[in-house]
């Protein structure tokens, strides 16, 4: 099986890669290894992979006119597309609309369009899966989310490029058939894990002595997700028939969450405690953007790709911390 993969440099693309090479997949990895944090991180990430015979790497970037056309040109075999790659950033979404205009709409429809010519090209296309993300659902006061729920009135720009990536598939599906599964993920950690959240943030502020921001003055709770659960997520969904959709678009949304929702300052002192070391808070107010809770309710993602996260924070917390130490000496 030969696999595309977005976003290959980053942290779930990295894992997922890695997860598929040891099954056996020719994988074939995309990034354009752009600045938004520390690009040595991201080639850090690539050098897990570079020991597979069957990784190939190409940097590039799936947001520019020109990549549909040439993609398809030079890798028509492709045989299913796990689609990582975006901007992320729940807060730089708000000062920097325009890279997640360009990245995440134009290029999850430059993904659409290869899609459909692999499906134009190669009758063995099994299947598109990409990410989405909890912050489609915005400001709803239901707990926990639930697929079923409402998911038009995002806080975040970001989460309104998610959801509209959501929607755009889904048309493709009716339109194309191209059997399509999206991924809202519900903050996701582990080692390797993104500079920008939350776990490396206050990771390196503990053990630096330096104050961590905690917003809200604590008052919020996430559904934190460990990598390796969210991976066999991503895995289950490559292998899900989409066979009962034969009348209908071929486009399903799953949550992929660790359905259990956990106080900010119950998880700072686990951190404190992986790191044998007291935190220094800062007590901020609620920032734009953001919401109090996110919680993912998994009963369809149980169902239907035989989800159940294993990971609790205790077990996942102290993994990132020794991975943290390790990567910075």
């Amino acid at each position: 099986m030969s696999t595309l993969v977005t976003g290959v440099a980053g942290f779930i693309g990295m894992h997922t890669a890695k997860s598929l090479l040891s099954k056996g997949h020719h994988v074939v990895g995309i990034d354009n290894l752009n600045h938004y944090y520390d690009p040595r991180l991201k080639k850090a990430r690539l050098t897990q992979l570079e020991s597979f015979d069957e990784f190939s790497f190409l940097e590039t970037d799936f947001a520019t006119q020109s990549f549909v056309e040439e993609f398809t040109e030079t890798h028509p075999q492709i045989d299913q597309v796990i689609h990582l790659g975006a901007q992320a950033g729940v807060r730089n979404s708000i000062d920097k609309p325009q890279d997640y205009m360009k990245s995440n709409l134009s290029g999850q429809l430059n993904i659409l369009e290869y899609c459909r010519n692999l499906i134009e090209k190669n009758n063995n296309f099994k299947k598109l899966i990409y990410a989405s993300s909890s912050s489609v659902y915005g400001a709803n006061a239901k707990i926990p989310f639930s697929t079923n729920d409402r998911s038009d009135h995002p806080v975040s720009f970001y989460g309104a490029t998610k959801k509209a990536c959501e929607v755009m598939t889904h048309s493709y599906a009716s339109l194309y058939k191209i059997p399509s599964i999206g991924l809202r993920f519900f903050t996701v950690y582990g080692p390797w894990g993104r500079p920008d959240m939350s776990p490396y943030l206050f990771t390196k502020s503990i053990l630096d002595g330096e104050e961590i921001n905690v917003f809200n003055n604590g008052n919020m709770r996430r559904d934190f997700t460990y990598i390796d659960d969210i991976v066999d997520g991503v895995i289950a969904a490559l292998e899900k028939n989409l066979s009962d959709c034969a009348n209908i678009a071929p486009h399903k949304i799953f949550n992929l969450g660790n359905n259990k929702p956990i106080k900010l300052m119950d998880y700072i002192r686990i951190i404190e405690k992986a790191c044998s070391k007291k935190a220094n808070l800062k007590l901020l107010p609620m920032q734009p953007g953001d919401v109090l809770e996110t919680f993912a309710d998994i009963e369809h993602s149980t169902e239907e790709l035989g989800f159940s996260p294993k990971t609790n924070l205790d077990e996942g917390i102290p993994r990132f911390v020794e991975w943290f130490r390790e990567y910075h000496k």
